[in-house]
């Protein structure tokens, strides 16, 4: 096992890259961007980094030079022999050949595409815009970066023994969430941290722990470099960014209202029956759900990522219901801000309703809270988001309008057409 102490006390080995591989990334990065590839080749959008978190000053924290250094090393990564036989010969989701031929050859000749960074109250301005399924693959590589070299900011300042002791505590405070979650029966939960990780190496020593302490209740990662490498099974679908560049690209009020839907006829056809997981809530849970065709009430499942988690889980149960449908065959998987109370609360609730499933994010791969003075690593609220598509800004509304984006009168235009009434801000944490 690594001794993750010593090698951030020596953080400047080139053998620990933030960013060290083109797959060290979400598997749904991945799926997303072969569905581009195939479907909106001519797109072009520009994607930008947003702090949630304003209090914490990215750009007073992280040097300038060593951020350019990872975002330019990142550059230089391409798929590796390996890699690609792996992506091309794995079995993903019971499926054998999961990326096609001309998605694969393109892949592979892949290299991340030229970034904007300017620095303003405060803050990195940092901005990416090319054809969509190029600049597509930055998200993750540069959350990544950033997160990491916030957080060595901060592990600079310590001495060896107290790194080694802040680690001990970390992975005491971890096993500590891993002991509790196995004593819940039925449970399934897959790791979803990558895109807010305090590093590679400690996403890494989570996953073995996950391996380890949980067994059969574990079920995969959404790396791909993680999942290769301990050959455990890459979890992911797709995420916002698909209908918020479809609803951009929309002519119209009447095409805009489709737009979602859109989305999941072009994933469907480009899956064949695999992966069939809905994410409702871009422009709002109840209202997307009352105007979706009957089609999709056949689908696997839905993701809740947005909102009270409870109802947005009641409200896909009286969905299913109300289209004939039995919610005990459908999965539900929650994966906004969950840590291990919550997970064991919903699980409590739902478990043999559906079947339910938890995608553990930041508070897996990041939680240092409370093991640092001033708490100066505590997790926080990076995006990097999707901001245009063909010169037209993107909107996101959300369950929780503390996550929405968007110029204020395109926010308005959107709510008119999804009829989005009142909604209750919640706390974003990460």
């Amino acid at each position: 096992m690594v001794d993750i102490a010593t090698r951030v006390w020596n953080h400047k080995w080139k053998i620990d890259p933030i960013v060290r591989s083109m797959i060290d990334t979400d598997f749904y990065k991945l799926l997303m961007c072969q569905s581009v590839f195939r479907n909106k080749p001519d797109a072009r959008v520009e994607f930008s980094l947003i702090n949630r978190s304003s209090d914490i000053r990215l750009a007073e924290l992280i040097d300038e030079r060593e951020l350019r250094e990872h975002l330019d090393y990142a550059r230089s990564l391409s798929l590796t022999r390996g890699e690609s036989t792996w992506l091309r010969g794995n079995t993903f989701y019971g499926k054998r050949q999961m990326f096609r031929s001309d998605f694969m050859e393109w892949f592979e000749q892949m290299r991340l595409p030229e970034y904007k960074l300017e620095k303003r109250d405060g803050q990195f301005e940092l901005s990416f815009e090319g054809a969509w399924h190029e600049v597509m693959l930055w998200e993750i590589p540069a959350l990544t970066i950033l997160m990491e070299l916030r957080g060595r900011a901060v592990l600079n300042r310590m001495e060896k023994f107290e790194l080694q002791v802040l680690y001990a505590r970390a992975m005491t405070k971890l096993w500590e969430k891993v002991e509790r979650l196995r004593k819940v029966p039925d449970l399934k939960i897959a790791d979803f941290g990558t895109r807010r990780r305090h590093s590679f190496l400690w996403q890494d020593w989570c996953v073995q722990a996950m391996l380890e302490g949980l067994g059969d209740t574990f079920v995969g990662t959404s790396n791909c470099l993680i999942a290769m490498r301990r050959e455990v099974e890459a979890i992911g679908t797709n995420a916002h960014e698909l209908p918020m560049v479809y609803a951009a690209l929309a002519e119209d009020d009447e095409a805009l209202a489709q737009a979602p839907y859109q989305v999941l006829e072009d994933w469907q056809d480009e899956h064949d029956g695999n992966l069939l997981i809905i994410l409702p809530d871009t422009y709002g849970t109840k209202g997307f759900l009352k105007r979706a065709p009957d089609w999709l009430a056949g689908w696997t499942g839905i993701r809740i990522d947005s909102g009270d988690p409870v109802e947005g889980a009641e409200t896909a149960i009286e969905w299913w219901e109300s289209r004939g449908e039995d919610p005990r065959e459908k999965l539900v998987i929650f994966s906004d801000g969950l840590d291990e109370d919550r997970i064991i609360e919903l699980h409590k609730r739902f478990n043999g309703r559906v079947r339910a499933s938890f995608g553990w994010g930041t508070l897996l791969t990041n939680d240092f809270m409370g093991l640092v003075p001033d708490d100066a690593i505590r997790p926080f609220s990076l995006v990097c988001k999707a901001v245009s598509a063909n010169g037209v800004p993107t909107v996101k509304l959300s369950d929780n309008p503390n996550k929405s984006m968007g110029p204020a009168e395109q926010v308005a235009r959107y709510k008119r057409v999804f009829e989005v009434g009142e909604q209750t801000p919640i706390d974003v944490t990460v």
